[in-house]
């Protein structure tokens, strides 16, 4: 990913400083005009933006220790996109002001395949006066969307835009079982019936439920809970084509939870209070 971040920030063409830890990484980024750091802190002195992009957090602090790197931050806008939560990019942001830089969180909403491509997002939280400052450099990896001045708030919805997809990924392997055991074809399937299906659910469902799940009140449009789980179809022929329910049973389970606690009647939105519970009103 660092790698397909420095070639956007070439091809749109900017000057960039690259450093790696592994120094034959960046071949292909020196030939393509990159110049080569020889240490963190010489990466760092280079640039007013400083991007950072490795495994994890817990890799940041050494780097940042590292000979004079501490020192060269004064002054800069740091940009991390590693993945982490919103406590240790509420840390690392501590952390970097005391040293007198500015810091932005940010986290991908890409593949570096597309990076630098319209369908490419880039979400990112912090300093909004560095956000806005720098936002032609940002625009270069992707559509930038600033999420306030919390840093925690990219990571947080970076990882709950990534559950929504593993849960839309959970939904398709189930579906896809249940056609395979019939002997059906599961690319005509999905690109034929399951995308068309999932879209117009997804456009014509989830905002209304983003509104029950924001005000608390999960008045039923449609079907009502009670209604949905008063057969268990999708498991009975799951079980019976062979196909496990191991996707499929814990979201039904927690509908089955929900009209057991009497709350037959609303709509399926319902079910967030059994993974979040609402603080009570004052």
């Amino acid at each position: 990913m660092g790698t397909a971040l420095a070639a956007a920030l070439l091809a749109a063409g900017h000057r960039v400083t690259v450093w790696n830890r592994t120094a034959r990484k960046a071949d292909g980024l020196v030939e393509k005009g990159a110049r080569r750091a020889a240490s963190p802190a010489e990466a760092i002195g280079a640039s007013d933006i400083v991007i950072v992009c490795i495994l994890d957090y817990a890799d940041i602090a050494p780097l940042l220790s590292d000979d004079g790197a501490d020192a060269a931050l004064k002054g800069r806008v740091v940009v991390n996109v590693t993945n982490g939560s919103p406590a240790e990019a509420r840390e690392l942001a501590e952390r970097v002001a005391g040293l007198g830089a500015d810091y932005l969180d940010g986290g991908i909403m890409a593949v570096p395949d597309i990076i630098g491509q319209p369908q490419a997002v880039v979400l990112y939280s912090g300093a909004k006066d560095a956000f806005e400052a720098h936002r032609e450099v940002l625009d270069a990896f992707a559509g930038s969307v600033y999420l306030g001045a919390d840093p925690g708030s990219a990571p947080l919805n970076d990882l709950a835009l990534l559950s929504g997809m593993y849960g839309m990924f959970g939904g398709f392997l189930h579906a896809a079982g249940l056609v395979r055991s019939a002997g059906g074809n599961v690319t005509a399937f999905t690109t034929e019936l399951l995308i068309p299906w999932l879209r117009a659910m997804a456009d014509s469902q989830l905002p209304a439920m983003a509104a029950q799940v924001d005000s608390g009140d999960y008045g039923a449009t449609g079907s009502n809970l009670a209604m949905q789980v008063s057969h268990d179809a999708i498991g009975d022929v799951s079980r019976a084509q062979g196909v496990s329910t191991d996707l499929f049973a814990p979201l039904w389970e927690l509908m089955k939870r929900r009209v057991a606690d009497g709350h037959g009647a609303e709509s399926v939105g319902g079910v967030v209070e059994l993974v979040h519970p609402r603080e009570p009103r004052a």
